[in-house]
């Protein structure tokens, strides 16, 4: 039975004591978990469990609803060793001996990510997720080409104007007209960057990132590191691209960080991202209160189907992690190809087009 248990790949399977720390470790719980049995055998089963659900004392409530009802089984997210997260099905067991003592807890996990993304990809909500993603991202361009188009060059035109007053102008005027003339040039300068901001560069999630880095990180150290299978679908190359650019925005504004690198990799059917700076780190307010910026990008994971996490002592660094699923939409129950398709059962145009 033990030679049977250990071997089992599939499965994590190993046994609490009756407080939670883990007492035996299988080979599927070390594939799935990235511990070796070295590492983690004594150690408290919460390390698995998010930050947020340590918080609210989860972990201790499973096991005394175990206990108490003879099984606890639930389906969310779990932590790996490197930090990263995986949807799984999980089922506790308690085990009492014959004289009715809890001895401990058997513990089941299995890894679910690759399939949730897959049933997600073809059910009616991320249907909608991604056309709702393409529709925002079309009117952030359409926003950024009306300020382009009318809103700066009319603001161009005025301080044309204004300087060629001043010209004309005696010099106790001319020197108001002139710092008229900066307030508009300035103006016209971050409305370029909201333009920039509103409208993603490049033609594909690592271009962008690129072109981002190189504009928007002056005077930070940056490396840009990719490991993709290949372009994420449309709406995930969006959402990934927005959480790093406000993560980013954060390390310029507010981390005080020399350097930062974003690292891209293909992980069970998604995109992970480790945006990894060497600033002030995360301060007990915002981890406390949540910071707006925190929030959009957390709920921008989490709307996607993923997860987002932020980590960081105060004078160590910040690292945010994200991931988001990446399974290219190639099903639509109703007869649609899917949002970077192009046409619906009766060989209309869909309305949303191409992103």
């Amino acid at each position: 039975m033990r030679l049977l248990v250990q071997s089992i790949r599939d499965y994590a399977i190993f046994m609490l004591d009756p407080h939670g720390r883990i007492v035996s470790w299988n080979a599927g719980a070390q594939r799935i978990k990235g511990y070796t049995a070295e590492e983690i055998i004594g150690t408290h089963f919460s390390v698995f469990y998010p930050p947020e659900d340590v918080a609210a004392g989860k972990p201790p409530m499973e096991l005394e609803t175990a206990a108490a009802d003879g099984r606890w089984e639930e389906e969310g997210w779990r932590v790996r060793k490197d930090g990263t997260r995986f949807w799984a099905s999980v089922v506790i067991t308690p085990l009492f001996d014959e004289h009715g003592e809890l001895r401990g807890y058997g513990k089941v996990t299995r890894d679910l990510t690759e399939r949730r993304s897959m049933a997600r990809a073809l059910d009616e909500r991320g249907l909608l997720l991604a056309h709702l993603v393409q529709a925002q991202e079309r009117e952030r361009r359409r926003i950024a080409s009306d300020v382009h188009d009318d809103t700066i060059q009319s603001m161009v035109a005025v301080g044309m104007r204004l300087r060629a007053l001043g010209e004309r102008l005696p010099e106790e005027y001319a020197t108001a007209v002139g710092s008229l003339d900066d307030a508009v040039e300035a103006a016209v300068g971050r409305l370029r960057d909201l333009v920039f901001r509103l409208r993603p560069p490049g033609d594909g999630l690592v271009e962008g990132l690129a072109a981002y880095l190189e504009r928007e990180m002056s005077g930070v150290a940056y490396e840009l590191a990719c490991d993709l299978d290949g372009e994420p679908p449309a709406e995930a190359a969006i959402t990934v691209f927005r959480i790093c650019q406000e993560a980013l925005t954060n390390v310029r504004k507010h981390a005080g960080a020399n350097t930062v690198s974003v690292r891209l990799a293909s992980l069970d059917g998604g995109v992970h991202v480790r945006v990894r700076d060497d600033g002030i780190g995360v301060t007990h307010r915002e981890h406390r209160d949540g910071h707006f910026g925190l929030i959009e990008m957390r709920e921008r994971a989490e709307t996607a189907g993923g997860w987002w996490d932020i980590r960081g002592a105060p004078g160590e660094g910040t690292t945010v992690d994200f991931w988001v699923p990446a399974v290219p939409r190639t099903h639509d129950p109703a007869g649609r190809q899917d949002p970077a398709g192009r046409r619906d059962s009766a060989g209309r145009q869909d309305p949303a087009g191409p992103s």
